[in-house]
């Protein structure tokens, strides 16, 4: 039907006869000429329809917004001054000698230009339409251009494209899964996959040495910005690997997508190891193009007569950290109660603060309402943190953990707030991660998965499991994990002492795993790999802002589909299928009781 996109039309193709088929996107009528901008996935071309032509003017009269057609006509030049250089096809025109509409369209329940403004929840309902705005369309060409590019990088270097089961069984991976009841077997169920993760270690087994998949995972979990219950991940895994050849191999991959889809040449990737990135920045996922970092002063603020200090800085558990931000002093006290709202959210009870007016008249040219509890300690306490007059410093005094979570987004609140970048891109790498992590009941959980390989022997992990560290790696990109992989364990006795580690008994790892522990002995290969989140990736390639903003049909923060409603009810007759039967919902008012 059509010869041509829209988008395609240029100056060198003036007198060429072509067929066009998309959209009105805008409809004018100048004085008895009538002007259609006709859209389609490639881009907008201006049409124009003459009184001369009665069948095409009178379709053309009678289109609207929306409304589908097909032209058929020649292009030439725009009029001079009538040219639009920001416009791809803005040098030229088509004009039509056929105007054929092939359906109309009910008032779009928003506009469709760059004029219109609407709120998401009805952009979700009527997804069909916004997708067809051009920087939606934009975002999911970026998000083909980037799953192109790493599928060729990948095949390059021999990996294969192979696909794992979309129903499997529960596994422990961090979050809850989305189950699927068998209708073949009653009373048992399915789970969806969190990861192909025990498929692509079994890959391995089976000698197929490199893997990857462009794998849809599901997950069970509570939703952010970038968090979706269904996501995609770029997957790989290969045999006969060290932690270096998967390192290098990806950051060649990411390099080289940045390169060929955005023009542009990533710096260098520093490796830092977690423990530094916790102490420096309070997470695991630093942002490095804010210069802002976290100075412990748990030594200085021992003895000072301020429990709300000393008490942190002499327990086991407890940080005082110290957060300096030139030029900050202008900030204003409306300002100052903001940011401590905001740490509030991450556990902080306060937010601490030092207004550096005049350094050289000692406390005197401070501002604060805890400067009076500082004497004898505010000279170290300035030069430590490299304090000048113009700064503020803010502090976090309390448990490790809540101290890092808050002064890191703290930090990153402040770089975003005060424009403090100092770069576009800064990816790093973070290694030497834990093999564990306590919950507040001091049981411990695998940081990654279970999975992973300590890096230290068998000998010292199994008496010290708690100390070990593992053979982990995420890359991360302005302060973005992008990926997270490790080196596998390929030992059956290794893999049952970190199950036992976790808790999980032998019969529990038997009933859960024992295909697993089976597929290590017969000779399994030293492997790892790597999981890159691909919404995430073209979040930060195209600039949006969530993750809904690059996937064609995502769910809601309530882990809903606004546009086919679902999820939803089912029929009697289906759950007796399968063997369900629903709890009847408490009913509103008494005692809530069912």
């Amino acid at each position: 039907m059509r010869s041509h996109y829209c988008g395609q039309l240029n100056e060198t193709q003036v007198d060429k006869e072509v067929a066009l088929c998309g959209w009105v996107h805008r409809r004018r009528d100048h004085g008895g000429v009538i002007f259609l901008d006709l859209r389609d996935r490639d881009g907008i071309a201006q049409i124009v329809v003459d009184p001369d032509t009665p069948e095409a003017f009178a379709n053309a009269d009678r289109a609207r917004n929306e409304f589908v057609l097909r032209i058929r006509g020649r292009i030439r030049l725009r009029p001079d001054g009538t040219q639009n250089p920001n416009m791809p096809t803005g040098m030229i025109e088509v004009l039509a000698s056929d105007v054929e509409v092939l359906n109309t369209a009910a008032t779009p329940p928003f506009q469709l230009d760059e004029h219109g403004k609407v709120g998401e929840e009805i952009r979700l309902k009527h997804r069909y339409i916004d997708l067809r705005r051009p920087e939606m369309i934009d975002k999911l060409r970026l998000r083909s251009r980037i799953t192109h590019s790493v599928r060729a990088y990948l095949e390059a270097q021999g990996f294969l494209d192979i696909e794992t089961p979309i129903l499997t069984r529960a596994t422990p991976e961090g979050a809850r899964d989305y189950l699927v009841p068998s209708r073949t077997h009653p009373g048992e169920f399915f789970a969806l996959p969190q990861s192909p993760q025990l498929f692509k270690q079994l890959l391995m087994v089976s000698g197929f040495d490199r893997y990857y998949q462009i794998a849809k995972c599901f997950r069970d979990e509570d939703l952010r910005a970038d968090r979706q219950p269904e996501f995609t991940q770029i997957d790989l895994e290969a045999s006969f690997v060290e932690e270096s050849d998967i390192m290098s191999l990806t950051e060649g991959m990411i390099c080289q997508l940045f390169q060929e889809v955005l023009d542009v040449n990533l710096p260098a990737f520093p490796k830092m190891p977690y423990s530094e990135a916790m102490n420096r920045y309070g997470s695991d996922k630093p942002d490095l193009r804010i210069p802002l970092e976290l100075v412990d002063v748990n030594d200085l603020m021992r003895d000072v007569d301020f429990k709300v200090f000393s008490g942190p800085a002499k327990a086991d558990d407890g940080r005082v950290a110290a957060l300096k931000v030139t030029g900050g002093a202008k900030l204003s006290r409306k300002d100052i109660d903001a940011y401590t709202d905001f740490v509030n959210i991450y556990g902080a009870k306060g937010l601490a603060w030092i207004k550096v007016n005049e350094r050289a008249k000692g406390i005197e040219g401070l501002q604060s309402p805890i400067v009076k509890f500082m004497e004898g300690i505010i000279e170290p306490l300035l030069d430590r943190v490299g304090a000048e007059d113009g700064d503020i410093i803010f502090f976090g005094a309390d448990k490790t953990r809540v101290v890092n979570e808050a002064l890191g987004a703290l930090r990153v609140k402040l770089g975003e707030d005060l424009d403090l970048y100092t770069q576009d891109w800064a990816p790093l790498w973070v290694v030497d991660f834990p093999m564990f992590e306590a919950d507040d009941a001091g049981r411990l959980a695998a940081l990654h998965h279970p999975f992973t390989a300590p890096s230290c022997t068998p000998e010292a992990f199994k008496s010290e499991p708690a100390k070990a560290l593992s053979r982990a790696y995420d890359m991360v990109l302005n302060g973005t994990e992008l990926g997270g992989g490790s080196i596998r364990i390929h030992d059956q006795a290794m893999q049952r002492a970190v199950f036992e580690v976790l808790g999980i008994g032998e019969e529990e790892a038997e009933e859960k795993f024992g295909f697993l522990l089976d597929a290590l002995r017969f000779g399994a290969p030293p492997h790892g790999g790597l999981a890159f989140g691909l919404d995430r990736l073209v979040m930060l390639m195209s600039g949006a802002k969530t993750i809904r903003e690059v996937i064609a049909f995502p769910k809601t923060q309530s882990a809903a589909c606004l546009m086919t409603d679902a999820p939803g009810e089912v029929s009697a007759e289906q759950l007796k299928e399968l063997n369900i039967r629903l709890r009847p919902k408490a009913q509103q008012g008494g005692n809530g009781e069912v």
